[in-house]
């Protein structure tokens, strides 16, 4: 009777033993789960690259991640929301794990009403194209941007622009476009848009904006860090305050 005792104490001894582990692996994947959701809404958040339109900068399939401390610049390169009008048609979604996975950030943002280009132009700024050497100008400020448009095999760059434009960004909104101009539908492509005050479309409002891209971190054969190009240096502050609604001093169909 003593042994049978001792056994069902000694049972009982390793039960407790492995419900108390149990306990421990619970707590920890659960706070890492807090704090992984914490960090992926107050601090950062991955996304997937799924087009062209930022090429040679990002490609598709590229992982960048995206800070929500702090604030963006003309240059920087930002995930915004699509502001209505934007977005070609969606693709699949991840199915429940993988969305479960992605909520808690442990997998890349995959949502399809997200989008990445470059800030050109911020509240108040006159952005124009294009100069007689063909490059857009910023407050009078021409950009010389060879140092990120799309070049291909042979060596050629994509032009800045193809379409003539001459527009200046409302308050709380901001001008932008991506890398590779023959792939993106960017501020340029939506000036004509049917929108209230008109011109509004084209201009993404500044609550819209996740925040600027800081490094790029998937695949690793790719992976850098981000800063704002030095051309941007040079770009003088608009001399007048931001107007309330899009100035449109030259609009033509197409980008």
């Amino acid at each position: 009777m003593e042994n049978d005792s001792s056994e069902v104490t000694q049972s009982k001894s390793a039960g407790s033993k492995v419900l108390g582990w149990l306990k421990e692996i619970a707590i920890v994947v659960i706070g890492a789960l807090v704090i992984s959701v914490l960090l992926r809404t107050f601090v950062g958040q991955m996304f997937i690259i799924p087009t062209g339109s930022m090429e040679q900068t990002l490609i598709p399939d590229d992982r960048v991640y995206v800070t929500k401390i702090g604030t963006f610049h003309r240059g920087d390169i930002v995930v915004f929301e699509d502001p209505g009008s934007w977005m070609p048609t969606p693709t699949a979604e991840r199915g429940l794990a993988g969305k479960v996975f992605e909520f808690v950030g442990l997998l890349p943002n995959t949502a399809t009403n997200h989008l990445i280009k470059r800030v050109i132009g911020m509240p108040g700024d006159r952005v124009t194209c294009c100069n007689a050497e063909g490059q857009i100008t910023v407050n009078g400020q021409p950009l010389e941007e060879s140092e990120y448009l799309f070049t291909d095999p042979n060596g050629v760059m994509v032009a800045p622009a193809n379409v003539p434009f001459d527009v200046i960004v409302p308050k709380d909104r901001i001008f932008v476009l991506g890398d590779h101009r023959n792939l993106s539908g960017d501020s340029r492509c939506h000036l004509n848009d049917e929108a209230e005050p008109a011109g509004a479309a084209a201009f993404i409002p500044i609550d819209k904006v996740v925040g600027p891209t800081i490094a790029l971190v998937a695949p690793l054969k790719r992976s850098r860090t981000f800063s704002v190009p030095k051309v941007f240096d040079n770009i003088p502050e608009p001399k007048d305050p931001p107007p309330d609604e899009p100035i449109l001093k030259v609009v033509n169909p197409g980008c």
